[in-house]
């Protein structure tokens, strides 16, 4: 794949556009975007990725359009699995909610100055020995067993935010305000500058995503070598994590089954990339230094494929495991809400006069009431105190398993 130095231009230029939209018309002006908002400029955001796989499909063929979807799709599942952490670490520091986007696009601008180091290395270490391909995949599948124990851990362990060390060092070094000063990443006090637990979010969110592109990278190198395709990925998949966060912020616990899915895209990528290996092999201790060709390389549709495939079944389990937890949660509710104690067959015999729709229960309302027509607590129409079998007394009787209804008292 031969790209122009014009194509190069084109593409950084969106990337700075995208950002610069970010800036100047949410962020400028802090507030908590609703969640009306996050869907449209999410929507935009696919839309504008999906346009440009579209363009590349048409210049460069439908292989290097495929290799890009598929990059595209990989990274966007994998940083749902980055805003878990997001998450944490803005809870950790108590970010207002109307400061977040400022935060998050701040982080998310230095994790892709940081994705972009790492592609230029990445690329040039695979141009100079071909073995890397066993270590990244055999880094993937490792990782692919370590999402799926995540996904077996007690869902109800709530995960903590513990600095790494670079947030560690700054705080140890740089004075820090106690609380926010506004939006402020630095403040000036006394002649002495401070710096902001905004910008100690900042930070941790842009040296996470370290972590995570340890990962991601070697991920996509696995679908396509083609290095403008690996950064026109991770930067669309990434400059729409802040809407994305602000869309499904609350929903990603109910994506129960999302590290078996992640699981599952990564295991299959790490296997994809040890066959690449066999294919291009130079290691003289595997089939004496020679090509091994036994078992054919995953094409890019079958990725493809694969990668929709896993997260369309990822979804689905989660929501009708969602949908299990909310009947069972509502069986519960009711279970204790029914009334404990069930009325006896004593309770329920009937009372004189209630076989012909006689009133229930008559007199003084203590439990001594005599028949329908007469007896100490008057007539039916009025008894010598003036109450009447529909008065104040039988008002209090009103279903069989009513306090005054009961003939035990």
């Amino acid at each position: 794949m031969d790209v122009h130095a014009l194509g190069w231009a084109v593409l950084i230029a969106i990337i700075l556009v995208m950002i610069t939209v970010d800036i100047v018309g949410h962020v400028r002006t802090p507030h908590a975007p609703s969640l009306k908002e996050a869907a449209w400029w999410s929507v935009a955001y696919v839309a504008m990725a999906i346009i440009f796989g579209f363009i590349i499909w048409a210049v460069y063929g439908g292989r290097y359009g495929g290799e890009y979807f598929a990059g595209y799709v990989t990274e966007k599942s994998l940083s749902i699995d980055n805003l878990f952490v997001f998450v944490i670490i803005i809870a950790a520091f108590r970010i207002p909610r109307k400061y977040q986007q400022e935060v998050l696009l701040a982080g998310i601008v230095i994790a892709l100055v940081l994705r972009a180091v790492f592609i230029a290395v990445g690329v040039q270490v695979i141009e100079a020995w071909s073995g890397v391909f066993y270590l990244f995949g055999a880094f993937l599948i490792w990782t692919a067993i370590s999402q799926a124990r995540q996904g077996v851990e007690d869902p109800d362990e709530k995960e903590e935010y513990h600095e790494n060390g670079f947030v560690r060092l700054v705080r140890r070094f740089l004075p820090v305000t106690e609380g926010f000063v506004g939006g402020k990443l630095l403040h000036r006090h006394h002649g002495k500058t401070f710096i902001t637990p905004m910008l100690l979010a900042v930070l941790a969110i842009g040296s996470a995503d370290v972590l995570f592109a340890v990962d991601s990278i070697p991920a996509i190198f696995g679908l396509t070598h083609e290095p403008y395709l690996v950064f026109a990925a991770n930067a669309f998949s990434l400059l729409g994590l802040r809407q994305l966060y602000f869309l499904i912020d609350g929903l990603l616990d109910r994506l129960v089954y999302l590290h078996y899915g992640l699981a599952a895209i990564l295991g299959f990528i790490g296997v994809k990339l040890v066959i690449h290996a066999l294919h291009t092999n130079e290691l003289p201790f595997i089939n004496g230094g020679e090509e091994w060709h036994a078992i054919p390389e995953p094409t890019i549709v079958v990725s493809l494929g694969w990668i929709i495939g896993v997260l369309a079944i990822t979804v689905i389990a989660s929501v009708l495991r969602n949908r299990k937890d909310a009947a069972v949660a509502a069986a519960e509710r009711d279970a204790v809400a029914a009334p404990e104690d069930v009325p006896s067959s004593a309770d329920s015999r009937l009372q004189p006069g209630q076989a012909d729709g006689g009133p229930r229960v008559s007199g003084d309302g203590l439990g001594r009431g005599g028949p329908a027509d007469g007896g100490p607590g008057g007539p039916a129409d009025g008894g010598p105190d003036g109450r009447t079998a529909g008065g104040a007394t039988t008002a209090r009787t009103r279903h069989d398993d009513g306090p005054a209804a009961r003939s035990g008292d």
